[in-house]
């Protein structure tokens, strides 16, 4: 199997209380990790990891309808499906036996079914099959295929209805030669330039730029060439739709940033020069940070700030402070404009391209982890002091690597830091995230 990280993405779509959140909940189950250091990003629960038999997917959460009227909630279910077809692999939706078929259900189908997706229509709250299957049956007429009758609150159903969602994933081994290319997505707040910058590369002569046909989302793939390379460029730009999705609107852009995320390589987020690092930038880089992608913040519109000889350092002080949980991040200062330092934006793809599917010998790993233990002693409660055994790389893109030790409690965040830290100093690793697993083992069980 491939290394590579892209998982497909499952949205729910579905009236208020069909039951959403209590299937998101239930498939996310315990895993949703609320992660300290990064701001505003997991407590949202807009995604999550799942597992089923042997595939790994992302779960998106399209979003809350508030139920008003019947008027709005068509049109902000349309909204949700919209983000659906606009950012899913498969699609689930959502209805309850117990409120039976409504109006607006038939209209998001037909919405659904145009789409060309797949599908999998799921019938909530089936509490008792031998009570409900001849209501179940009604939603036949969606003309969506088979409904699967579920019980999100009893757990019933739901493996069958999962092996249907993982059957219609795209199979895993005809990754092609196109998916070996750097697949780079560029994200950021809406207005920070990012259609400037895709813009800026296709009007260069050098760069040779065909649509790829047949993308699982709207077509926003690109292919670029530059000095002989070629990449894949996924752009998260024009995502603001003509009908007005009001407060929908960021959510909406986070959901599909999550979507070109996951489906890339190389994460680079672009700010805004003129106005500073905000909130929403730490809330994108917390998507990438968490997804384990390789990161370069390109600083925008450097042309328009007016600049002394601190200007530099005083910018990047600030985004290393509000972005402190990724210090491996790349910054550069470019201008989609003026094309100011695009060549070296392509030099950092390329270099954290690298270092995000870089691999250390087993024998480096272990004499640098033995130097800092020697350097600085394991943390030690009431007595007991952590022993560092072994550590091992077991996986790339991004690197991670298992350290086994004598007593998990004991291996503090802080001292895993230092150790990535000496990890750092030796092989760079820059732009790219490192993971660290720590596993329990008896001492007579290590075989170095």
């Amino acid at each position: 199997m491939s290394d590579r990280n892209n998982k497909p993405i499952v949205a729910i779509v579905g009236r208020p209380n069909v039951g959403k959140s209590t299937l998101f909940n239930m498939l996310a189950g315990e895993k949703i990790s609320i992660v300290k250091d990064t701001p505003g990003i997991t407590r949202d629960r807009i995604y999550a990891d799942v597992t089923w038999l042997d595939r790994e997917f992302t779960l998106i959460d399209t979003g809350g309808i508030e139920p008003d009227s019947s008027d709005i909630i068509l049109s902000q279910m349309r909204n949700q499906a919209q983000i659906a077809i606009d950012t899913a692999d498969v699609i689930i939706f959502l209805v309850d036996v117990k409120q039976g078929l409504v109006d607006s259900d038939s209209k998001v189908a037909d919405m659904l079914r145009r789409s060309q997706k797949p599908v999998v229509l799921v019938v909530n709250k089936v509490d008792s099959p031998e009570k409900y299957m001849a209501d179940v049956y009604e939603f036949y007429n969606l003309g969506i295929g088979e409904p699967f009758a579920i019980s999100s609150t009893n757990k019933l159903g739901i493996g069958d209805m999962l092996d249907e969602v993982i059957s219609h994933f795209p199979e895993r081994d005809n990754a092609g030669e196109e998916e070996e290319l750097p697949r780079v997505a560029i994200v950021g707040k809406p207005n920070v330039g990012k259609s400037s910058l895709i813009n800026k590369f296709l009007g260069e002569d050098r760069l040779i730029v065909s649509d790829i046909a047949g993308t699982t989302r709207d077509a926003v793939d690109t292919r670029v060439k530059y000095k002989e390379k070629e990449y894949i460029f996924i752009d998260t730009a024009g995502v603001r739709r003509k009908n007005k999705i009001k407060e929908d609107l960021e959510h909406y852009m986070i959901v599909r940033t999550v979507g070109a995320i996951e489906r890339s390589d190389v994460v680079v987020l672009v700010i805004d020069a003129t106005e500073g690092v905000t909130e929403q930038d730490a809330k994108i880089a917390g998507i990438a940070h968490d997804r384990g992608k390789a990161v370069i913040i390109a600083v925008n519109k450097w042309d328009a700030v007016e600049k002394d000889d601190k200007t530099i350092y005083r910018f990047t002080e600030k985004v290393r402070d509000t972005l402190s949980f990724m210090q491996y991040a790349e910054i550069l200062f470019i201008s989609a404009l003026t094309g100011q330092r695009l060549p070296k934006l392509f030099e950092t793809i390329d270099a954290v391209y690298e270092n995000h599917a870089m691999r250390v010998g087993t024998g480096v790993l272990n004499e640098i982890m033995s130097e800092a233990v020697a350097m600085q002693q394991p943390p030690n409660d009431k007595g007991k002091i952590l022993r560092l055994y072994y550590i091992t790389q077991v996986a790339v893109k991004p690197p991670t690597f298992v350290i086994f030790v004598n007593d998990k409690e004991l291996m503090h965040f802080s001292y895993t830091r230092y150790i990535e830290n000496q990890i750092r100093k030796t092989f760079g690793f820059v732009g790219t995230p490192l993971k660290f697993i720590i596993r329990e083992r008896k001492e007579n069980d290590i075989r170095s």
